[in-house]
């Protein structure tokens, strides 16, 4: 007898957000080394709302929303892709995709702090532990010699941090705010008006704005992968999960990606993976499971 149809969907949903959003950084790496970030990040999310809309039209899903819906989705839309991954795109130029990642795996590590800092919520102990060995992690890896003397690797690590802040705010932003009920519909809103801001400040910068027929072969695949996986596979089967198993175990992503993308990027780009880094990744990664830990993840949320 053959695997229940839903665990089939189960496994396939968890490898989606695993490999897919793993290998996303790999592929805006690529992708940016031809096209201007913004723009980039902006034809990629205006695609996806797209498609998103017209798979709803044939799920005859409604696309009705209302003033105050999508007011906010415009605000999540620009916390999570016009700053939170449009910039980090752009800092993707000075850094490494797997460091990137790495940077980026601290997100519950500052959701927690802001909730401390906006809400007054208490840390817990083990959330607390998370902390300290996450802000050790980061500094055995930004501390690296073989990065600081690298030409604006530091401005590069900055702007991370800035998107993860972004991502992180926008987090706590969603949890309160009215949005669309289907969560497919929700994510076309965030998306098509993410991409729109990211177009109109692509312009007003003066980006290169260059046509997909000029661009070379790995960046059109790179992209089309963005646009599809990336950013409509992946994130349904994110949502998904959310609603059919524990959130403790979806989390578990946060542990995941990195190593994906570290991986990918040493084979793909051969990007340099230092001794110094692997021991980071450890502590970072330990100290974010500390944080994500079943009796502290009703704080996340």
């Amino acid at each position: 007898m053959g695997l229940p149809r839903k665990t089939v969907l189960i496994v396939l949903a968890f490898i989606a957000i695993y490999v897919i959003w793993g290998s996303t950084y790999l592929l805006n790496k690529i992708a940016v080394t031809q096209i201007s970030p913004l723009f980039l990040a902006s034809i990629r999310f205006i695609t996806a709302g797209i498609l998103i809309f017209v798979i709803a039209k044939f799920m005859k899903l409604s696309l009705a929303i209302n003033k105050k819906q999508i007011i906010n989705c415009i605000i999540a839309g620009f916390l999570f892709l016009a700053y939170g991954n449009g910039v980090f795109v752009w800092a993707l130029r000075y850094v490494d995709s797997g460091f990137g990642a790495l940077l980026a795996s601290t997100q519950p590590l500052i959701v927690l702090i802001l909730m401390r800092m906006l809400d007054g919520k208490k840390i817990k102990g083990m959330s607390v532990i998370g902390i300290i060995l996450g802000i050790i992690g980061m500094y055995l890896l930004v501390s690296q010699k073989e990065l600081v003397f690298q030409e604006n690797t530091v401005l590069g690590i900055m702007m991370i941090f800035t998107c993860v802040i972004s991502w992180s705010f926008g987090s706590l932003f969603v949890a309160k705010a009215e949005l669309p009920s289907n969560f497919f519909i929700n994510t076309g809103y965030q998306m098509l008006s993410g991409g729109i801001i990211l177009g109109i400040t692509s312009f007003i910068i003066g980006e290169e704005w260059m046509s997909p027929f000029l661009w070379t072969t790995p960046v059109k695949i790179s992209m089309s992968l963005l646009v599809l996986f990336g950013s409509i596979v992946a994130f349904t089967s994110f949502n998904y999960l959310l609603k059919v198993v524990s959130t403790e175990k979806v989390t578990t992503s946060a542990y995941v990606n990195p190593v994906i993308a570290l991986l990918l990027g040493w084979l793909v780009l051969d990007e340099t993976i230092t001794g110094q880094s692997i021991l980071a990744a450890a502590v970072l990664l330990t100290g974010v499971y500390f944080i994500t830990s079943k009796k502290n993840i009703r704080t996340l949320r």
